[in-house]
């Protein structure tokens, strides 16, 4: 059985995407890459069926990881009840993610860098529109916050205390 991951930013077209193509080189690198079905959506739908951006597709391969294949999709219900760990780039995000989410739910959504080491309830900020540094910026706070992530997956009940993923059964 795979554990279920949901990345979701704002378009679905630079953080979302870009935070697929680490957690899945993450997950391969450990020798897990089956172990999981990961995707990423947008709470908004405007930028349905397109690729990344230019600088995100950028960033991302100036440090190993493709993402020029994956395509943005809208946020929907349901996926806050298949996808076991949903997470949210930033507050608004996760904002509109509770809001949408089932009744009983409402607090699978968590924000991506509360994984990362030290945990931080910060924002990986939307670089849409900027400069490829705060590209740079953000696929960092992405890799740091995918890297706890898979961490807190693979290791053992009792020391996930403050996190609430899904954990890998070995």
């Amino acid at each position: 059985m795979t554990i279920g991951i949901l990345f979701v930013s704002t378009g679905g077209i630079c953080r979302s995407p870009m935070a697929v193509g680490v957690f899945c080189a993450f997950a391969e690198r450990a020798g897990l890459g089956q172990a999981f079905e990961v995707d990423a959506a947008g709470i908004y739908d405007g930028h349905a069926g397109k690729a990344p951006t230019l600088l995100a597709t950028e960033a991302a391969s100036r440090r190993g990881y493709d993402i020029a294949d994956l395509r943005a999709r809208p946020l929907v219900a349901e996926d806050i009840t298949r996808f076991d760990n949903v997470l949210a780039m930033d507050r608004s995000n996760l904002a509109a993610i509770r809001w949408l989410a089932p009744r009983g739910l409402t607090e699978r959504p968590q924000m991506l860098l509360k994984f990362s080491v030290p945990a931080s309830s910060g924002d990986v900020a939307d670089p849409y529109g900027a400069r490829r540094e705060d590209y740079e910026r953000a696929l960092h706070l992405i890799e740091t916050g995918c890297a706890g992530l898979l961490q807190a997956l693979q290791a053992p009940p009792e020391a996930t205390s403050r996190r609430t993923p899904r954990l890998i059964s070995t």
